[in-house]
């Protein structure tokens, strides 16, 4: 359990806004509804954040001090797989709510926002994956997200969901430790944090509570991944991610008395952190992941 404690000092040295600023963020909404997270459709397996999506946001977020790269991937993983999906309004025309463009935006807003970032089009359009990127850093930056305490107001401001915001603050972390995430992985963590809120149910499958067991394996069940019921089985089903491997976001995490003795299970998120359902009357959360009695990780898949 050492090497979990020590990547979340490390990473709370060089996260931009740090693990203690996006946990309060993540920790400060309601509870979300249980129907399921905001991400929508599985995604494809491979890296959910392409490279050049990656640049984009690194760049696009130098523009706003204080805001997160990994906040900007989150945001466009959720609203378009990073301009990979072909729903309506992502390439051309728009979606239901009338949103343009692998950013989503309305058409209002990106007209008061709208930045015509390096080699951008002229004029700006929300179609353009650059103008995009550099209009949604800065309707988060005078929204606040560019400030600590304000991160979660300006998220909230970008879609006015408390389930959304869960899931871009979470999948954030892992983008920040980790841009190679796989989709599966993806996937699942973008359920899990939909979940964040919910109660706990001793046996639960949802949608209306989970045990620990219960939300991995509906989590991956998303990605297209079958896990067994419980903890234990979860934990002998594998593969085992091997003492001198670091444990990666989406890796279930196991507590208990040993081996044979799993009784709690957590899908680890990055920073050292884990969405869980922890046990009877609490609800589904994110924490960190140094629970007593650290058995060891698996990476389903």
């Amino acid at each position: 359990m050492g090497r979990l404690v020590g990547l979340a000092a490390l990473i709370l040295t060089v996260l931009v806004l740090g693990v203690a600023t996006l946990a309060a963020a993540v920790a400060g909404g309601g509870p979300a509804p249980n129907g399921g997270s905001t991400a929508g459709a599985r995604m494809a397996a491979g890296p959910a954040l392409p490279t050049a999506w990656a640049s984009l946001d690194q760049a696009a977020a130098t523009t706003c001090p204080g805001l997160s790269w990994s906040v900007l991937a989150a945001i466009g993983t959720v609203e378009s797989d990073s301009g990979r999906s072909t729903a309506p309004g992502v390439a051309s025309g728009t979606n239901a709510a009338g949103a343009e463009g692998p950013m989503q935006f309305e058409p209002a807003t990106f007209a008061a926002y709208a930045v015509i970032g390096p080699g951008g089009a002229q004029p700006p359009s929300p179609y353009d994956p650059v103008d995009a990127v550099y209009t949604a850093a800065a309707l988060l930056c005078a929204s606040g997200g560019g400030t600590a305490t304000r991160l979660r107001g300006a998220v909230f401001a970008y879609d006015h969901s408390g389930a959304y915001v869960d899931t871009v603050l979470t999948l954030s972390f892992a983008f920040a430790e980790d841009p190679g995430t796989d989709g599966a992985v993806v996937s699942a963590l973008a359920f899990a944090a939909g979940q964040i809120g919910a109660p706990y149910l001793w046996g639960g499958n949802g949608p209306g509570g989970f045990d620990c067991s219960g939300l991995s394996r509906a989590a991956y069940a998303t990605a297209g991944v079958t896990l067994p019921r419980v903890a234990q089985g979860q934990f002998d089903a594998g593969p085992r991610v091997g003492d001198g491997a670091g444990v990666r976001p989406g890796d279930l995490v196991y507590f208990g008395s040993g081996p044979s003795g799993v009784d709690h299970v957590g899908i680890y998120v990055g920073a050292g952190l884990m969405v869980d359902a922890p046990h009877t009357g609490a609800l589904v959360r994110l924490e960190p992941a140094d629970w007593p009695g650290f058995v060891g990780a698996t990476r389903p898949g």
